[in-house]
């Protein structure tokens, strides 16, 4: 069964984004951002909410953009390829290898678990992570802690009545200081 993943950077004190709406502090240096680009080859689908599809609109065309290193280039061309499925409802339209979500999170999970392969479904975006999780849906976390406390903004995990306990799977600390940590949920 394919497996449901949220992978996202966050400040040591648990925000993807801080009060201001600045994220430019988790801008990985490259050894993070080849991590990051081996992660997402392994996904199949991406799941986004309207935010985060709409923060990552720039690399559906970033190919064309000569200013772009080598690496740079690859995500984009792994970015472009990789089918999303937008939850929004507000759009009207999405762009490029991209679909609006006909129904609930929890059926479209449902339906693309019953597909065959091992690819991996990812979750995106902390509002879409948190109704994913809050349904049982996610079955790993993958987080890339950054050495910064922003203070505030948009939590990484979503406030709940529950516990969930995980296992830890991997641990990587990369020569930025940033951390990774990878934890299946226990079942």
């Amino acid at each position: 069964m394919r497996s449901v993943t949220y992978s996202m950077s966050v400040s040591l004190d648990g925000y993807i984004v801080g009060t201001d709406g600045d994220f430019g502090w988790s801008a990985p240096d490259e050894e993070v951002f080849r991590f990051v680009t081996g992660e997402i080859r392994k996904v199949g689908v991406h799941l986004l909410g309207r935010r985060l599809y709409e923060t990552m609109l720039d690399w559906e065309t970033a190919d064309q953009d000569p200013s772009l290193d080598d690496l740079m280039l690859e995500w984009a061309a792994i970015w472009k390829r990789l089918p999303k499925t937008v939850f929004s409802t507000t759009l009207s339209a999405v762009q490029g290898n991209a679909r609006l979500a006909s129904g609930g999170l929890a059926e479209e999970i449902e339906r693309l678990r019953a597909e065959p392969g091992e690819s991996e479904i990812a979750v995106g975006g902390a509002t879409l992570a948190a109704e994913a999780a809050a349904l049982g849906l996610i079955d790993e976390y993958r987080v890339r802690v950054y050495p910064v406390l922003v203070g505030g903004g948009i939590p990484f995990f979503p406030r709940r009545e529950r516990q969930v306990d995980l296992e830890l799977v991997e641990t990587r600390t990369f020569s930025s200081q940033v951390v990774y940590l990878r934890y299946r949920v226990a079942r």
